[in-house]
């Protein structure tokens, strides 16, 4: 019997609920130093896209926000 197609690829997005279903549990959240200012969410399907593209973080395609700037540094 063949597997279904969803299981033979490397997930690269996850969605809201399905991060805080799988992930967000496993995280330890801290309580000192500045909030982020991405979601946990956003910044964990960065590490998901730059797993899969193998290339350096500051090569990965960061969307820009609302005034036109990167929504994170590189660094």
């Amino acid at each position: 019997m063949a597997q279904s197609q969803q299981w033979q690829s490397i997930p690269t997005h996850l969605t809201r609920e399905q991060f805080e279903e799988f992930v967000l549990p496993h995280l330890h959240l801290g309580s000192r130093g500045p909030q982020p200012k991405l979601s946990l969410h956003a910044i964990f399907n960065y590490i998901l896209k730059l797993l899969y593209l193998g290339c350096q973080w500051k090569e990965l395609p960061i969307q820009q926000n609302k005034a036109g700037q990167p929504e994170i540094h590189y660094t």
